[in-house]
């Protein structure tokens, strides 16, 4: 594995890679905090360990805070990193749920798939349903749930609540490839989790699904299971990480 990386400037967003040479696999990583907003240096600590652990490189892409708009820069996104060789998408509550509709839109258009996605905390369903988002208010101290609602009304505009690539949830979720998924036990968000690892292991995708006591553990036990993840699915012409 790496031990030192570098942080350059790339066309969607900043490019973290190990130190010592080409690296051929690389990890597109849709970032997202609590408001459903952030930039993509908010995804850099996770960058780092991601390529230390993995010798990947990590695109954290830009995208615009609005759907569609959001959904057609992470395709863009997703295509540089796919042009660069053996690529795996990763993303965090709501870059989980664009992580998670470009695979719809990548699997609806027949193009390559992703060697392997890993969703953290993710956002799947704007609908806005889901018993946890109550059961789970006063517990969670990460997201402020009676300000969700707004925060997701700004993102999706006039679009369907239930539309796929807004909502993965209500999509078709037959061939997916391998699916990480990382939720803590206590977060408003966890019935996302738990009911799209659900439709998806039934849809025939496999399925690694982890949940924590809380957000602490999720935080201590999370990289190492994303990196452990991705490299077991990385196809076999990708280059061995380095020991």
């Amino acid at each position: 594995m790496a031990s030192e990386v570098r942080v350059e400037d790339g066309p969607f967003g900043p490019e973290v890679r190990p130190e010592g040479g080409t690296v051929e696999q690389t990890v597109l990583f849709l970032h997202g905090d609590p408001r459903l907003g952030g930039s993509p240096q908010d995804a850099l600590p996770t960058a780092r360990e991601l390529a230390r652990l993995t010798s990947c490189a990590v695109v954290c892409a830009r995208y615009r805070p609005h759907f569609p708009e959001a959904v057609e820069d992470a395709y863009a996104a997703w295509e540089h990193c796919h042009g660069q060789g053996p690529a795996a998408v990763a993303g965090k509550r709501l870059g989980g749920a664009l992580a998670a509709g470009l695979l719809l839109r990548l699997r609806d258009e027949g193009a390559a798939p992703p060697s392997c996605a890993v969703l953290s905390s993710p956002l799947l369903d704007f609908t806005l349903d889901a018993p946890s988002l109550l059961l789970n208010a006063a517990a969670d101290r990460t997201v402020d749930a009676e300000a969700l609602p707004v925060r997701a009304a700004a993102y999706a505009g006039t679009a369907p609540r239930d539309h796929p690539l807004l909502s993965p949830l209500h999509g078709n979720l037959h061939g997916l490839p391998p699916l990480q998924l990382h939720a803590a036990g206590t977060e408003v968000l966890l019935d996302d989790t738990l009911s799209f690892a659900t439709r998806a292991a039934h849809s025939g995708v496999a399925v690694d699904v982890r949940i924590y006591e809380d957000a602490s553990a999720q935080g201590l036990r999370q990289l190492g299971a994303m990196a452990e993840f991705l490299r077991a699915w990385w196809p076999s012409a990708a280059v061995t990480p380095r020991g």
